[in-house]
């Protein structure tokens, strides 16, 4: 708990801090992105032999856009007197007022294409370099533990079991109405299975790392903190918070180069994007010219063309990259658990810190603690990355 005193310094911070958290409630875009039609969809264009552009249908808008906005930047952010808390705050009213513009736009193709680009980048021509130099690699060994045989309601028990090991309590839900095969909703505490999935042995210790080892306790942690942005979001915690999670599945052992592989995919679906490809094209991308199988192209090319395309995925094998490297030098992993916090901000993180305005991180991921990760192909592709 801070002291009254604290509090009273800070007054000003505190206020702008809770106004934004008011009004952040509503836009959590994972609740929006998701077609609400997939299943169907996806039976129509396999049905159509690959050649019909899938019609998906989005959740409704529940707030005004243009009332946040407005309200997002009346905040006076001149009552803050420090400088890098103050840049910090005006930062993160771009990055929302960002995704507000997103959530917007969604189903309104190139509209909401140009909006994600803008809050989630697209790759470079390094990141590209990347993905061809993993995908050189042969994946073609058979192993029991990737054979998809457990479905959602053995997957439900597994990951209540494995969150045995963490001091929180979460939601568990089951939806058939989300791209991933699962994903957590930061706002409610939730992690969603998708409900008609089969999971193999290693993606059920995959996500139980990724979802929970990463992505709930960084919620968690963010719910601890004095000041509501911890939760809420650091502008561009996503390519961070998803390397923080990748990272999780390398040190318990179960990141495949066949997962490191999707990652490198999902960045070559989403530079088709920039090129101008059709849901078809790009999944004609990945099936025809890249051998995936076509649940799995499906799958990738979903998960970057909803919305009118979504280029957040190039962010997961970008943010392992720096994750890795951070870790590997011996940097202190904690300070990034703290909550939805991104790299770029660790020295205000570090600040608020000192001032007593943030906490330490009180959940940690176990997987962080794992010293005898032991799989030298990994780290040879990991090393090599630009």
């Amino acid at each position: 708990m801070l002291d009254d005193t604290l509090i009273e310094e800070y007054q000003s911070l505190f206020d702008i801090d809770a106004n934004l958290n008011r009004l952040v409630k509503k836009i959590e875009l994972l609740n929006y992105i998701n077609p609400l039609n997939i299943e169907s969809e996806k039976k129509q264009f396999f049905a159509s032999k690959y050649k019909y552009e899938p019609n998906f249908k989005y959740p409704k808008l529940k707030f005004n856009g243009y009332k946040l906005h407005r309200l997002f930047y009346s905040q006076r952010l001149e009552r803050i007197e420090d400088d890098d808390i103050r840049q910090l705050y005006e930062d993160i009213i771009y990055e929302y007022s960002g995704l507000i513009e997103c959530i917007e736009t969604i189903n309104q193709g190139r509209k909401f294409y140009f909006n994600s680009l803008k809050s989630f980048g697209t790759p470079t021509e390094k990141d590209i370099d990347n993905a061809k130099f993993i995908l050189r690699f042969d994946d073609t060994d058979f192993e029991e533990d990737m054979l998809p045989m457990y479905d959602a309601n053995e997957a439900k028990a597994y990951f209540e079991d494995f969150a045995k090991r963490y001091d929180f309590k979460y939601n568990l839900k089951l939806s058939t109405n989300i791209s991933a095969a699962a994903m957590v909703i930061n706002n409610t505490q939730t992690l969603v299975l998708r409900k008609n999935h089969k999971f193999s042995k290693n993606q059920l210790k995959v996500l139980a790392n990724h979802e929970i080892g990463v992505h709930m306790v960084t919620t968690f942690n963010g719910l601890n903190q004095p000041l509501k942005v911890f939760s809420n979001g650091l502008p561009n915690n996503v390519e961070t918070q998803e390397g923080l999670a990748v990272f999780s599945e390398y040190k318990s052992g179960c990141l495949t180069l066949t997962r490191l592989k999707e990652l490198a995919y999902r960045i070559i679906a989403v530079d088709s994007l920039i090129k101008g490809y059709s849901f078809a094209d790009t999944f004609d991308l990945l099936y025809s010219q890249y051998k995936l199988n076509k649940n799995k192209a499906f799958s990738i090319t979903l998960r970057v063309h909803r919305g009118g395309g979504f280029t957040k995925d190039h962010l997961y094998l970008t943010g392992l990259e720096k994750v890795y490297k951070y870790a590997k030098a011996g940097k202190d992993l904690d300070v990034l658990l703290t909550g939805k916090v991104s790299l770029e901000y660790i020295d205000t993180i570090k600040k608020l810190q000192e001032l007593g305005l943030a906490n330490t991180s009180k959940h940690f991921t176990d997987a962080y603690l794992n010293d005898d990760v032991a799989n030298k192909n990994l780290d040879f592709i990991l090393k090599s990355l630009k």
